[in-house]
């Protein structure tokens, strides 16, 4: 065994600080690891971090059924799919109630084109990343999906430039 491997020891510690389920440094490696490559193969995971193989898939195993890890995703070009128009959509939502906003939010991911669907603070409710083929069709989707929805007040259309994904540190 090489001198730098660190042994499996104890089940990992809680982090302080971090709250119940903290992760402790060789975890938080492994998430880091796997965020900059979902597809990195076991045996690198452990040779970057330190552990045995069989560790390694113990602890991100563990990860995954503790929910720190939910999936993993395909960054895929929107444009090979013929989607490349971009756009986050600042919605304001009419009426707060619990019904109207919670029909709202079953609906919308599954409307045509949706990457992501956010419910943040301030003057608008949600933001929404959608990929269009066109001007045009981003249009359509805003005037059909949107504005023709009785719970949205106001929708306004941001297109994107440019998307860079961030590498964790």
């Amino acid at each position: 065994m090489p001198k730098d491997r660190r042994s499996p020891g104890p089940a990992p510690r809680a982090v302080p600080g971090a709250g119940p389920g903290g992760l402790d440094e060789v975890d938080r490696e492994l998430v880091r690891l796997l965020t900059v490559d979902g597809r990195m193969p076991n045996n690198a995971l452990a040779e970057a971090t330190g552990i045995a193989p069989s560790t390694c898939l113990t602890r991100v195993r563990a990860l995954r059924e503790r929910g720190v890890i939910r999936g993993f995703h395909a960054d895929v070009d929107l444009g090979a799919l013929g989607q490349p128009l971009q756009a986050l959509i600042a919605i304001r939502i009419s009426t707060h109630s619990r019904d109207e906003i919670d029909r709202f939010r079953a609906k919308v991911p599954g409307l045509p084109g949706v990457l992501s669907l956010f419910h943040v603070s301030g003057a608008n409710d949600y933001l929404l990343h959608v990929s269009a083929a066109s001007p045009d069709a981003l249009r359509e989707f805003v005037l059909d999906h949107l504005t023709a929805d009785s719970a949205v007040a106001h929708a306004e259309t941001s297109l994107i430039f440019e998307h860079v994904r961030a590498t964790p540190a």
